[in-house]
Formats: C-alpha cells, sequence, structure tokens
C-alpha cells in the first residue's frame, strides 16, 4: 500500500472502532500521547470546542471501553468518511476528511413473523453528525498512528453536563 492508502486506512479503522465502541482496537491506531479534541464550526470561520482536548491513548481507550454507553439491540453508528484528502512529509502525515454518522435502528421481528410481503432491511437509517476530520500522522516502526485528532461538527452539537 502506498502512505496515502495506509492513512486512509488508519481512519477507516478509527471509526470502525468508534461504530463498535471497542478501545482495544484503537491501540495500534493512536500514539501513547495522542490529542483528541472535539470542535464546532462557529459560523464566522474559527471553531470552539465542545469538550475538554482528551490526551493519551490510554484514556481514549477508557472512554470508549467503560464510558460510551453500549448501543441497544438492533441499533448501530455507522460512521461514513469522504473526499480524503492527504499530505505526506517523511513519516509525519496529515488527513482531512469529511464525515457523516448515521444511526441505524433495527425494526424488532414481530413475535407472530414478518408480514406476508415483508422484504428487505427493516428499521430506519437517520443522519445524525456531520463535520471533518482533519489528523496528524507520525510513522514509527513502520506503522502510521493517529497523534492529533480533531473532530469539527457542522451542526450544533450537545454535550450533556457532568
Amino acid at each position: 500500500m502506498t502512505d496515502r492508502e495506509e492513512i486512509i486506512e488508519v481512519l477507516a479503522r478509527y471509526v470502525r472502532a468508534n461504530d463498535t465502541r471497542s478501545g482495544t482496537s484503537l491501540v495500534h491506531l493512536l500514539t501513547e500521547d495522542v490529542l483528541i479534541e472535539i470542535l464546532q464550526h462557529d459560523g464566522k470561520g474559527g471553531r470552539v470546542p465542545l469538550a475538554e482536548p482528551m490526551r493519551g491513548r490510554d484514556t481514549l481507550v477508557d472512554v470508549y471501553d467503560n464510558l460510551m454507553p453500549a448501543h441497544e439491540r438492533g441499533h448501530w453508528s455507522h460512521h461514513v468518511t469522504s473526499d480524503h484528502l492527504v499530505t505526506v512529509d517523511g513519516d509525519r502525515g496529515s488527513l482531512n476528511a469529511q464525515f457523516m454518522m448515521f444511526r441505524v435502528a433495527g425494526t424488532p421481528k414481530p413475535s407472530e413473523g414478518w408480514p406476508n410481503g415483508t422484504f428487505g432491511a427493516q428499521g430506519v437509517i437517520t443522519p445524525e453528525e456531520s463535520g471533518y476530520y482533519e489528523s496528524d500522522l507520525v510513522r514509527k516502526d513502520g506503522t502510521w498512528r493517529i497523534a492529533h485528532h480533531r473532530i469539527i461538527h457542522d451542526m450544533p452539537f450537545v454535550v450533556p453536563a457532568g
């Protein structure tokens, strides 16, 4: 694979770990001292923070494994990324990609079974988040890892207090 393809694959694995709520899957994607920022466009060309930055791979793994709520049975999140802009300078790289996150809610099978004529996937898919991922990556021992990751939301995003 080219450096560009490897960097895009890091993001693909990151969003899959996000969808499965698997911090353990993040271990090989992040530097030990990774910095994660969650931001929102302010409508004036700037950004405002939505939460305190998170630093350290162990912190992020703990958030995913122990603090993020598991999906309800039959529910899922599905992140889609596109328009990947990648630059590489030796062992440093950057990635800018657009994202959309869809909430998937499957319809439970009725106890009396599906009605005659029912066909295809049953449930609702709702777009829930959109924005950009901006990542700075470093290559160490031949492996690309995220060192600084910014999640920049397009829409207002409310983070619960507490």
